[in-house]
């Protein structure tokens, strides 16, 4: 039954063309244009059933036309004299497939957005676990001299908590290991402990690193680290995207600075005025709301990172009057923990649903694996001359999808192999014999 329904379709299509017996017992296409002044090939085009011959000639075909799109292949084909039978679909199909136009115009490989981690979700202290960058520099008055002054470069250390979104802002003086790790013992003096860091390993912090002339593997670093119980973890190189929660942070705080020094009308500050400027800075993000303003005449205050880190709904001066110390409330400490449990209250009713929602790439797709062919994106050079690479290890995500790979690639003759997000890579084709 399937087959006669097979043969029928096929005939109707045959059909549609109005066959002929041409020369050779060759089957042409009669058309309705017999009395046009046009070549015999244009008006009775060689009928071709979808077969592999048919594939062939529609590479070949797409090969003339410089592996353009759809429209010039079927042109080309048409001109050729041929007419082949469901050839958009056959079109289509083929260029999909050309590895070279893969190289020239494939799409960068993505995935169904991963959930979040555990680090962005428990209500822990305030700076427990931290997203860390360094932003700079900035030019800086060292001394003032008999001819002028002399200048200085200075950078800042910015940590964001993972889970209230406050951020702490270090101004870093010199340019060595030993300061980092002084900038990393200011903060945990005023913050209190941390169980994890986590950083990019791309342009940003690594380069701000290497002008810092400090080794993120420096064995006094590690000793640090390991005597206050602490991780640094790093995420892949070239997908900053992972640390968008503390990389966006960095945008707010230049356009923060930029007013300031704006309103300061000067272009030099001292090192004192700087850390000013960085308190203030500081201030102003951790008064930023983490939900949308509501309207609710009941819910009056703003939920933000200051309320917990002050224990301040807002601002207020001292009050006018004298006071007893014996009157002071003996129970303070259970208002404070009041504003505490209220903020957690609302960060896991009001914050966390904001999370929830998956912004973009909401659909599964395919995984790449070990044996893939595939095109390794350089923003330095012309896509013409990005590096054909093996992927040779896949790492799963904790749900399962690969998001992140090892890539062999052959430079000047040494095999590399490089640790990359999916979204710095082009799938071309899979190679079953690896």
């Amino acid at each position: 039954m399937s087959f006669k329904r097979r043969s029928n379709s096929k005939a109707k299509l045959i059909n549609k063309v109005d066959p002929i017996l041409g020369q050779g017992w060759t089957v042409e296409n009669r058309g309705r244009t017999s009395s046009a002044n046009l070549p015999f090939d244009d008006k009775h085009p060689l009928i071709i059933p979808k077969s592999h011959v048919a594939t062939l000639l529609v590479r070949h075909y797409h090969e003339q036309v410089a592996h353009q799109g759809r429209h010039f292949t079927e042109g080309a084909v048409r001109s050729a004299g041929l007419w082949l039978i469901g050839e958009k679909r056959l079109v289509s199909n083929v260029i999909h497939k050309c590895i070279f136009c893969r190289k020239l115009r494939g799409k960068l490989e993505e995935q169904k957005m991963s959930d979040l981690p555990q680090d962005r979700l428990s209500p822990e202290p305030p700076f427990t676990h931290v997203g860390l960058d360094i932003f700079g520099p900035w030019t800086v008055i060292a001394r003032r001299t008999r001819g002028g002054h002399a200048e200085n470069k200075r950078w800042a250390i910015m940590f964001t908590c993972l889970s209230t979104r406050a951020v702490h802002i270090e101004v870093i003086e010199s340019m060595t290991t030993a300061s980092f790790i002084n900038a990393l013992r200011r903060f945990a003096a005023i913050r209190g402990p941390v169980k994890t860091l986590r950083s990019d390993r791309g342009t940003n912090f690594i380069g701000a690193c290497k002008e810092l002339s400090f080794n993120t593997d420096d064995s006094d670093l590690k000793t640090y680290l390991q005597n206050n119980k602490c991780t640094w973890t790093f995420n892949p190189p070239h997908s900053s995207h992972r640390g968008g929660v503390w990389e966006r942070m960095i945008g707010v705080a230049r356009r923060i600075l930029d007013a300031l020094l704006l309103k300061k009308k000067t272009s030099l500050l001292t090192h004192e005025g700087l850390i000013t400027l960085m308190a203030e800075v500081t201030a102003v993000m951790n008064s930023r709301p983490l939900v949308p303003i509501s309207s609710d005449p009941e819910e009056p205050t703003v939920l933000t990172p200051s309320m917990l880190l002050t224990h301040k709904v807002e601002s207020l001066s001292a009050p006018v009057g004298d006071f007893d110390a014996n009157d002071l409330s003996s129970k303070h400490w259970r208002k404070v923990q009041g504003l505490a449990d209220a903020f957690w209250r609302r960060w896991r009713l009001e914050y966390l649903a904001t999370l929830q929602p998956r912004r973009k790439r909401h659909a599964v797709k395919r995984d790449l694996q070990e044996g893939d062919v595939v095109l390794l994106k350089d923003a330095q050079a012309k896509r013409t001359d990005w590096s054909t690479g093996l992927v040779v290890k896949t790492i799963p995500s904790q749900d399962g999808r690969v998001r992140k790979v090892e890539v062999k690639v052959v430079r000047q003759g040494t095999p590399k192999v490089y640790l990359r997000p999916i979204s710095e890579i082009v799938f071309l084709f899979h190679n079953p014999s690896t």
